[in-house]
């Protein structure tokens, strides 16, 4: 497909923080974009002052009539929508449009750049964000797509040429099947999705079939089982962290890559999974030609990325910590990191289950994981996409953890603020992949405004 000769592209799902980078690219190479989402959020804010068509309403009447126009109009629809549910997505599929899922647009607008891609179930966000700040920085002509808000950009799309590309794999859908990657890193192959995947084996071998496709050098993080330069903490790895130690909140420590060694590289990103991040993303930079010196150079100034370890109340009396986590891995890297920060206070976490399906094949992970905070309280579960299943519920899920730990509890979103005040805890944590996102806005202004 010629993306010069598109003029009109309608976005179905276009608040989706994939979408929504891709929609900004098609705005700033001189598209006309429009689209549909269910809910107003920040991002479709962002794309409203760009001057960008949304509707809310999954109604074919409330599209501009000129993208109801075949020629020269291209759909684009994320696999989180189905026509079934869909009214939009079902005309267009009905009356024959060009329409084509996110990861095969991505894959478009990347084919003819270097492409720097980043896999995994964790990790990839920040990873992706990382090494795109590091390229801009050094002044090296790439524009890069992030599954998440860099809080140096305000934004998921950092532009800067169109030399190389930084995009992130998804493996949802299998839609990192769509790139054709000269570079690629995978972070990590925990299972996941495992409503699209049988079983873990077979996660593992999309992954070995996403790195066949990578034309130059795979990067992986020691351990995994694929074949590729490696990178890791202090595990003799081809680009390998040592002599790590945390200085006033910052993690200082030494590389190590196959032909030269670099002391005290600093990042301000709290708890371990970050260093491997760091280190993915120095590798792939390193590898296209940056030096260590402006690598180091651009990581001091990275602020990290929205809903990732994000201090929204960061005071003497209270510390509210929101993230994105939703699976048991990556709740235990949370713990790690804030115990590390905070290793001599209480803890209460507050998580919401994301997915009916993941909670119930990570029942017992996520009863391990939340089990290990002082205080848990957890919330309904965020179906997005799906239908209930009979036997899931937060309500079992926490039924296990209190044979663990007494301290843990169901409650519904109205009650969080009243919870964290009974609970006098000063340390906060809110995690999820849900509305969470949004229900933290509403806690951060009620705390501060009971504190004032």
């Amino acid at each position: 497909m010629n993306i010069n000769k598109l003029h009109k592209i309608y976005f179905i799902g276009i608040g989706g923080i994939g979408m929504s980078a891709l929609a900004r690219y098609m705005i700033h190479i001189g598209k006309d974009v429009a689209g549909y989402d269910r809910i107003s959020s920040l991002v479709t804010q962002s794309l409203f002052d760009l001057n960008t068509y949304i509707q809310f309403d999954d109604k074919v009447e409330s599209i501009p009539s000129k993208y109801l126009d075949k020629k020269g109009t291209l759909v684009v629809y994320t696999p989180a929508i189905k026509s079934a549910d869909n009214e939009i997505l079902n005309y267009y599929i009905t009356n024959n449009y060009k329409l084509i899922k996110r990861a095969e647009l991505l894959g478009i607008v990347t084919r003819n750049t270097t492409c720097l891609a980043i896999a995994g179930t964790h990790g990839k966000t920040t990873t992706s964000s990382i090494l795109g700040h590091i390229l801009k920085e050094s002044n090296v002509q790439a524009t890069s797509f992030l599954g998440g808000i860099a809080e140096n950009y305000n934004s998921n799309l950092i532009l800067g040429g169109d030399k190389y590309s930084v995009v992130e794999a998804d493996e949802f859908d299998r839609s990192f099947l769509q790139l054709q990657p000269d570079f690629a890193c995978i972070t990590s192959i925990d299972a996941d999705h495992l409503d699209i995947y049988k079983n873990k084996g077979e996660l593992e071998n999309t992954f070995k079939e996403f790195a066949a496709l990578t034309t130059k050098k795979l990067f992986v993080k020691n351990g995994i089982p694929i074949d590729g330069i490696t990178y890791g903490i202090e595990e003799n790895s081809d680009f390998d962290a040592q002599n790590l130690k945390i200085e006033k909140g910052v993690y200082v420590f030494d590389v190590q890559t196959p032909t030269e060694y670099y002391k005290n590289i600093k990042i301000k990103l709290p708890g371990k999974h970050n260093v491997l991040n760091t280190m993915a993303a120095l590798a792939m930079a390193n590898s296209i030609g940056v030096s260590l010196q402006n690598i180091a150079k651009a990581l001091l100034s990275f602020e990290g990325v929205q809903r990732r370890f994000s201090y929204r109340i960061d005071t003497d009396d209270l510390v509210l910590v929101d993230d994105y986590a939703h699976h048991p891995t990556e709740i235990n890297a949370v713990y790690q990191a804030i115990c590390e920060m905070y290793p001599n206070e209480e803890i209460l976490v507050i998580f919401q289950p994301h997915l009916y399906t993941r909670t119930r094949d990570f029942q017992s992970d996520f009863v391990q994981s939340l089990a290990q905070f002082d205080k848990v309280l957890v919330l309904p579960i965020y179906s997005a996409r799906e239908k209930s299943i009979s036997g899931v519920s937060s309500n079992v899920l926490i039924t296990e953890i209190h044979k663990k730990n007494l301290n843990a509890y169901l409650i519904n979103p109205d009650e969080i603020v009243e919870r964290i005040n009974q609970s006098h805890n000063r340390i906060i944590v809110m995690l999820g992949a849900g509305d969470i996102g949004e229900m933290v806005k509403d806690v951060e202004q009620q705390l501060k405004h009971i504190a004032v």
